[in-house]
């Protein structure tokens, strides 16, 4: 069985880790590349920054992050927000990053998945699902930081960006983010069982529990959470602990992976 990944997420704003509560109340953090080396250190299996800058002219400054930290961390790196073409992905790529996070300029025009994906190989392909329930069982695709209903179901959206290239989807739930009540297990559910590449849980984690119960209960291939670890709740690898004497796969910093049948 292939491990399953505990991802910490930067939200970067103007060079600065920031974290808010349902997508507002943002406040600041701290420096993405000494945040990015303390988890790498602490072993998380990849690193995802997320630039929620407002301008697209302030790629330079993320373009420089990306760059520092590709120079002083050996995990996956993965990058997205305001990106809008193949030149965009090219950018961040040359910079050092390992994937590209994609999410409103795909809704706008979901063939810039299949552009990256011949260019670059799915693997470097991210789509970025940022939803929210709007009746028992149905979710919206939101955009423009959650402020726009798109009116798409998140399921057949998914469906969608798998046929065009995307080589993996980062689910956000809008209704779980920033809460730390826990990841919504069934949007989790409805989307991993209509997809056959991984899904990253976003949004609502709280405890080490939450962790358990989302590899427990769902498909899901990797976790992905900010506060918990920003604010020194928990480090990565002791929720690798955890999950480990739960018996789930995860790629321990001191452990021998092929003793436990991790691939």
């Amino acid at each position: 069985m292939s491990a399953k990944r505990i991802i910490p997420c930067l939200d970067v704003k103007n060079g600065r880790v920031v974290k808010g509560i349902n997508f507002v109340g943002i406040r600041e953090v701290g420096d993405p590349v000494e945040c990015a080396i303390e988890y790498d250190r602490q072993g998380a299996d990849e690193i995802v920054f997320l630039d929620i800058t407002a301008t697209h002219e302030g790629r330079g400054t993320m373009v420089d992050v990306v760059r520092k930290t590709a120079q002083n961390v050996f995990v996956p790196l993965t990058v997205g927000g305001g990106i809008r073409s193949v030149e965009d992905f090219r950018e961040l790529l040359l910079a050092g990053a390992d994937k590209v996070s994609v999410n409103s300029a795909a809704v706008q025009r979901p063939e810039l998945l299949s552009e990256a994906a011949t260019r670059f190989g799915n693997q470097c392909v991210v789509l970025a699902i940022d939803a929210k329930m709007i009746a028992p069982g149905q979710y919206h695709v939101f955009v423009n930081g959650g402020r726009i209903d798109t009116g798409l179901d998140a399921v057949e959206w998914a469906k969608k960006a798998e046929r065009l290239g995307a080589g993996e989807i980062l689910l956000t739930s809008m209704d779980a983010d920033g809460t730390r009540n826990g990841f919504d297990l069934a949007m989790l559910d409805a989307i991993c069982d209509s997809v056959g590449i991984p899904v990253i849980a976003s949004g609502g984690c709280g405890t080490v529990g939450h962790f358990v119960k989302l590899f427990e209960e769902t498909k899901a291939d990797a976790a992905l959470a900010a506060s918990i670890f920003h604010y020194g709740d928990l480090t990565v690898n002791q929720v690798k602990e955890t999950l480990w004497r739960r018996k789930i796969p995860v790629r321990m910093l001191e452990i021998k992976e092929a003793e436990y049948g991790i691939v």
